[in-house]
């Protein structure tokens, strides 16, 4: 992780070879969160897919690009249970033809995002 920025490598690695995406906030200063990801080969300025929608009111969409096409949707699954343990559990719908591994990624880079400025562990 670099400051504002997540990169995602293959396995343990940390080598540049092995780079899959890097994950970065759209903006310095936001209300909701939101995120560009860059695949590795884009060495451009428009982002591959981008994370949008309001985390702390419990939802986001997954984009490609500047486009309203949708990968997923994720929304934060409220219960007694999460309530009393303090846990956090998420319902994502996966489009058809979707890496189901990055969805996953791209949710816990939110959720960590949003524990840091909530200043959790």
């Amino acid at each position: 992780m670099m400051h504002r920025r997540w990169e995602a490598f293959r396995g343990e690695s940390k080598e540049e070879k092995d780079l899959l995406f890097t994950a970065k906030k759209s903006k310095l200063f936001q209300f909701k969160t939101e995120l560009d990801i860059f695949l590795a080969n884009n060495k451009g300025e428009v982002p591959d897919f981008k994370v949008k929608g309001g985390y702390r009111e419990s939802s986001c969409s997954i984009l490609v690009g500047d486009s309203n096409t949708m990968l997923a949707q994720m929304h934060r699954l409220h219960s007694l249970t999460t309530m009393i343990l303090d846990t956090d559990s998420f319902g994502v719908t996966v489009y058809p033809n979707v890496d189901y591994a990055f969805i996953v990624a791209l949710v816990v880079i939110l959720d960590e995002i949003n524990a840091d400025r909530s200043g959790e562990d």
